[in-house]
C-alpha cells in the first residue's frame, strides 16, 4: 500500500459582486495565516472567468485533521474569518477530497 498524497479542500467562493479587488487584498493576507499551519501543503486560488465573483480555493492538507481540528480549531482561524468571512454570499461549502485515479500529459 503507497502512502497516502494528502487531502484537497475545495471551496466554491461567491464574493459579493464588485468587492473582488477587496477581497483578493484580503486573501494575500490571509495566506499567510493559512499557510503557518502545521499540516498545510499549498493552495490555489482561482478566479471563474464566466462569474468574476466566483472564485474556486484548492488547499492541500497532509491529512483531515490538519485542516479541520489543526487549522480550523486553532488561533489564527479566528483572524481568518474576521478576513474572509464578510466577501462571501452565500457563504461556501468546503468539501475534502482524496485521490482516486489521477492522470497527467505525456511527455513524448
Amino acid at each position: 500500500m503507497t502512502s497516502s498524497p494528502g487531502i484537497l479542500e475545495q471551496a466554491v467562493l461567491d464574493v459579493v459582486p464588485g468587492r473582488e479587488p477587496d477581497f483578493e487584498r484580503a486573501f494575500g493576507e490571509a495566506r499567510s495565516l493559512i499557510s503557518a499551519s502545521p499540516g498545510f501543503l499549498g493552495l490555489d486560488l482561482l478566479r471563474c472567468l464566466e462569474k468574476p465573483s466566483r472564485y474556486l480555493l484548492l488547499v492541500r492538507w497532509e491529512t483531515l485533521e490538519a485542516h479541520t481540528a489543526g487549522f480550523r480549531q486553532g488561533p489564527s482561524y479566528a483572524r481568518w474569518s474576521e478576513l474572509l468571512h464578510p466577501f462571501y454570499s452565500p457563504f461556501p461549502v468546503v468539501e475534502h477530497y482524496s485521490s482516486a485515479l489521477s492522470t497527467s500529459a505525456s511527455v513524448v
